[in-house]
């Protein structure tokens, strides 16, 4: 059975696996004034968009996920042809409209497909799950990981869709944002009162940077910490250590706003690198998509990983 994978661009994943596992990008438009680029995870295109006057109002982008309409004619247009059984893992509900656009175009693509694919000499069933993985960037991407590893590994879609589901449960996201009045600003033009004007004039006059966790769908701090390479580096210490004590699956991801080398050079990255080596679990990491840089700012940096909840410390 030929088995396919289709993201949305707001999962961080490096291109080159995006390209050896065939991985099929739903595009997010993002606008900023007259400039507009559909976010297919170019990472040259994202940081050359995000220059000069474009970058200064990034926080007043408006961004757009792949439209039920879209959904269903990129499937009809290609996916039904190429594969016989799809998911469709998306960053979580809570945060995108990508998976209700997504679970809408399905109930259509379902109904539609067999004519098409029986144009090309096609008449077996085709079948399609949209998975919400009620998590953000880098940490969508262990989602889809997995996935690619189950399908290498021979297994059916029903022995896949329990593993990703329940996998979901468990994935834990975690991100440093360097600016919270940018934070802020972003949060509130999408309707997200969650951040205070208040907290972000402390945060950003103290210097303290929270730490943000996302789990099932859910976004909160569990940490406070002041300067941006110490905040960074509990964080990684954090997940450091959690691989140390055995996760779900054999994979970290981790995505940065903005240069790799940057990344590279924040404390506590080394370490984890170090860590993940010495436990097999393979890293995956790249610069954040674009629709998700406009969202939490330049300079983010985060990490994802599959284990049972801990409390951070």
């Amino acid at each position: 059975m030929r088995i396919g994978i289709v993201v949305d661009s707001a999962c961080d994943l490096p291109a080159d696996f995006i390209e050896r596992e065939n991985i099929t990008i739903l595009p997010v438009t993002v606008q900023i004034g007259e400039a507009v680029l559909a976010d297919v995870r170019n990472e040259e295109a994202t940081m050359s968009f995000l220059s000069g006057e474009t970058a200064a109002r990034a926080y007043d982008a408006e961004t757009t996920p792949f439209t039920v309409q879209e959904v269903h004619d990129l499937f009809l247009s290609k996916l039904v042809l190429d594969y016989d059984y799809v998911f469709c893992i998306t960053t979580t509900r809570t945060r995108s409209g990508i998976y209700d656009n997504a679970v809408q175009a399905s109930y259509t693509i379902l109904n539609d497909y067999k004519p098409v694919r029986t144009a090309a000499g096609n008449n077996m069933p085709f079948a399609l799950r949209v998975i919400d993985s009620q998590n953000v960037f880098a940490a969508v991407g262990v989602l889809v990981v997995e996935a690619a590893r189950l399908r290498a590994a021979g297994e059916a879609p029903p022995k896949i869709r329990a593993r990703l589901e329940n996998l979901a449960l468990y994935t834990q996201g975690y991100m440093v944002p360097p600016d919270l009045h940018y934070l802020r600003n972003r949060i509130r033009k999408r309707g997200d009162r969650s951040v205070s004007f208040l907290s972000a004039a402390l945060g950003t006059a103290l210097d303290i940077k929270p730490i943000l966790h996302c789990n099932r769908g859910d976004t909160e701090p569990v940490a406070k910490v002041k300067g941006l390479e110490n905040a960074t580096q509990k964080m990684f210490d954090f997940a450091s250590k959690r691989v140390k004590d055995g996760l779900m699956t054999p994979t970290v991801g981790l995505s940065y706003g903005g240069d790799l080398a940057d990344l590279h050079k924040l404390p506590g990255y080394a370490n984890l690198r170090e860590v993940c080596a010495e436990h097999n679990v393979e890293v995956f990491e790249s610069v954040m998509g674009l629709s998700g840089l406009v969202n939490v700012g330049k300079g983010a940096a985060v990490v994802g990983f599959a284990a049972e909840s801990e409390k951070f410390s």
